[in-house]
């Protein structure tokens, strides 16, 4: 396809704007197809795919059942397709995110020890912000070694709602 599609997903975070190719989940962003369209076409551009955004529930259904569920408290895990789109090594960070498991938390210096880099923790950090698919693969299980919450792309509020959510179902 020479499109990416789009949904946007209303969310107790609010509107998550969720994006495919080819059937893989390559992308959420919190807001709107507005607030992100220039965003959202660059970074495609920057990833060599295509830049042309159409409005499609159809490639998304799984994706939008599995959220449901989740924020449902029925699922803990998610099984749907998605595509990594990033350098080696923050795709290295991305999928030690995605071990991490629902209700648990790690620091950074878990992560880079984890992927056997224990001095890269500041580029752990980098990798951890550039998560493209927040929630999915589960960036705001990170924390700060000392128990704080820190850093999320969609904001520390929406971070503290989904680790209370997982504390609850956990």
């Amino acid at each position: 396809m020479n499109a990416l599609t789009y949904y946007s997903y209303d969310s107790p975070l609010g509107t998550l704007l969720l994006v495919s190719n080819d059937q893989h989940l390559i992308l959420i962003k919190f807001g709107t197809i507005q607030e992100n369209e220039k965003e959202i076409t660059s970074w495609a551009e920057k990833h060599s795919l295509p830049s042309k955004l159409i409005d499609s529930k159809e490639p998304l259904k799984e994706t939008i059942t599995q959220l449901d569920q989740y924020f449902n408290g029925e699922r803990k895990t998610f099984s749907i397709p998605y595509k990594f789109h990033g350098t080696p090594f923050q795709r290295k960070v991305w999928q030690a995110l995605a071990k991490i498991e629902y209700g648990e938390t790690c620091s950074y210096l878990d992560i880079a020890q984890h992927i056997d880099s224990p001095k890269a923790v500041r580029a752990v950090g980098g990798a951890n912000n550039k998560n493209p698919i927040s929630i999915v693969i589960p960036c705001h299980r990170v924390i700060g070694k000392n128990g704080n919450l820190i850093g999320y792309g969609g904001g520390l509020d929406k971070k503290e709602y989904l680790l209370t959510l997982e504390r609850a179902e956990a």
